[in-house]
C-alpha cells in the first residue's frame, strides 16, 4: 500500500500546487475562512467519506476515513487561514484580497493534506483503522480554531495526532523533527493604569499613570532576567503604550499592551505570577488603579519522544527519493495553537524546508515577502502518508 501511495502522490503534485495556488490567490483571514471552507468541504463531496463542516468556534472541518476493519484511529491536521499582511511577492497568483496574505504556509498545508486524504479515501480497502483529517480554522488569532475542535469532542476517540508546518529554514526535500517542547506557549496581557490627572506645574497633586506605566515597562524585564531560571527561555514584549495626552497636563491614564513567550509550563507559570504581583505593586507604590488582562493563548507544543522517534526513523527507513534528509531541527520561539491538541492527544509536529530554490538568506513565515518552494508539497504528502501507513499496520 505505501508503493501505490507514493506513486499516486507523485502523480497528484501538480494538483497539489493548483490547489496551493487558488487557496493563496483568495486568502481569507481567522474566522472569515468562508468561501475557503466551502472549497474545502465540496473537494469531499460525493467521496464515501463523513464530513462534519463548522466544528468548534468557526469553520471546521472534519473529515473520517473508515478502513476496511477495526484498527488505531489517527488524526491529521492543516490549518487554512491567513494574515493580515499585504502581500509583496509578484507571482501569477499574487493575492487577490487586499492587505490579505497566506504569509504563513497554511495554503501549502491544506493543499497536500486535501490530496494526501483523497488517495487515503481510494485505498481505504487496504487498512484497518480510521484517519480524521481536520481541516482547522482560525490558527493565527486568538482563541484560535483548534482549543474549540478539541473541546467538541469530536476526537476524543483519536489515539495520536501528526501534522506539519512549512519553514523555510531548510531547501525542500528536508523533513525537520524536535522531540519534547517544540515551540513556546504565547499570553496576551493589556495593563490598564488609572491614576489622577493634573498641571504639569503641580505633579505633587496628581498620580502620573505614564510613570507607573513606564516603571511597569521597565521593571517587568526583571522578571525573565531575575525569576526565571535561565536554563528556560522567558520573553516579556511591550508591543502597545497608549499614552498620548497634552506636553503640560499630567496623564490621567495609559494602556499597555504586550506579548509574553515561555518555553514550558512551569516558566509560565512563574512570569505569571510575577506579572501579577508586579501589578500590585505598582498600585501601591504610586497610588493608581490598575486593570489587568491575562489570556494565555496558546500553550507550549510538546512532541511526544517516541511518536516523535517513530516518523523520524520511518521516513530515514524508507528512504524516498523525495525526502533527501530527515534532521532534528531546534526549539523553536513561535507559538501554535496545534500545541492545544497534543494536550490532550499524544502525537508530533514536523517541520518541512519550503526554502526557494537559489534562495540563502530567505524571507521568513509572516513577512510580505514570504514565499515557498512548492517541491514542499509532495514531500509534506509523502512524510504523513508514510507515517500513516506504518503507524496503521504496526500499532492494531
Amino acid at each position: 500500500m505505501r508503493k501505490v501511495l507514493m506513486r499516486m502522490l507523485e502523480e497528484r503534485e501538480d494538483e497539489m500546487i493548483k490547489i496551493r495556488r487558488h487557496l493563496h490567490e483568495y486568502p481569507e483571514l481567522s474566522f472569515k475562512e468562508e468561501k475557503t471552507a466551502k472549497f474545502i468541504t465540496d473537494f469531499y463531496q460525493g467521496k464515501d467519506v463523513e464530513i462534519e463542516t463548522n466544528v468548534g468556534n468557526g469553520y471546521g472541518i472534519i473529515v473520517t476515513i473508515k478502513g476496511r476493519g477495526e484498527g488505531k484511529t489517527i488524526g491529521l491536521r492543516a490549518d487554512f487561514d491567513a494574515l493580515p499582511i499585504t502581500e509583496e511577492v509578484d507571482v501569477p497568483y499574487k493575492s487577490k484580497n487586499e492587505g490579505v496574505m497566506h504569509a504563513c504556509g497554511h495554503d501549502a498545508h491544506t493543499a497536500y493534506l486535501m490530496v494526501l486524504a483523497d488517495c487515503l479515501i481510494q485505498l481505504k480497502d487496504r487498512f484497518n483503522g480510521t484517519i480524521k483529517i481536520i481541516h482547522q480554522h482560525a490558527e493565527e488569532e486568538p482563541p484560535g480554531g483548534a482549543k474549540s475542535i478539541v473541546e467538541s469532542g469530536k476526537l476524543d476517540d483519536l489515539d495520536v495526532i501528526f501534522g506539519i508546518h512549512v519553514l523555510p529554514m531548510a531547501h525542500a526535500g528536508t523533513v525537520g523533527y524536535h522531540s519534547g517542547y517544540s515551540f513556546n506557549g504565547r499570553t496576551y496581557f493589556r495593563l490598564k493604569v488609572q491614576g489622577k490627572g493634573g498641571h504639569g506645574s503641580s505633579p505633587h497633586t496628581a498620580n502620573d499613570a505614564i510613570v507607573a506605566g513606564a516603571y511597569f515597562v521597565t521593571a517587568v524585564q526583571t522578571v525573565v532576567s531575575r525569576r526565571v531560571n535561565p536554563v528556560s527561555a522567558g520573553v516579556v514584549t511591550i508591543g502597545s503604550f497608549d499614552g498620548k495626552g497634552s506636553f503640560n497636563v499630567i496623564k490621567d491614564n495609559i494602556e499597555i499592551e504586550g506579548d509574553i513567550r515561555y518555553s514550558d509550563k512551569d516558566t509560565e507559570k512563574v512570569i505569571s505570577r510575577e506579572v501579577h504581583q508586579m501589578v500590585k505593586g505598582i498600585e501601591e507604590l504610586f497610588q493608581v488603579k490598575c486593570e489587568l488582562d491575562y489570556v494565555s493563548d496558546y500553550p507550549p507544543l510538546y512532541n511526544d519522544p517516541e511518536l516523535t522517534k517513530f516518523v523520524a526513523e520511518t521516513l530515514e527507513q524508507y528512504k524516498d527519493h523525495t525526502i533527501k534528509e530527515v534532521i532534528e531541527f531546534p526549539r523553536m520561539s513561535p507559538s501554535d495553537d496545534f500545541a492545544y491538541y497534543l494536550e490532550k492527544i499524544p502525537g508530533s509536529y514536523f517541520f518541512i524546508g519550503c526554502t526557494p530554490k537559489g534562495v540563502e538568506q530567505p524571507y521568513f513565515n509572516h513577512h510580505p515577502k514570504f514565499e515557498i518552494d512548492e517541491d514542499c508539497l509532495l514531500v509534506a504528502a509523502k512524510a504523513a502518508g508514510n507515517g500513516v501507513v506504518r503507524y496503521l499496520s504496526e500499532y492494531v
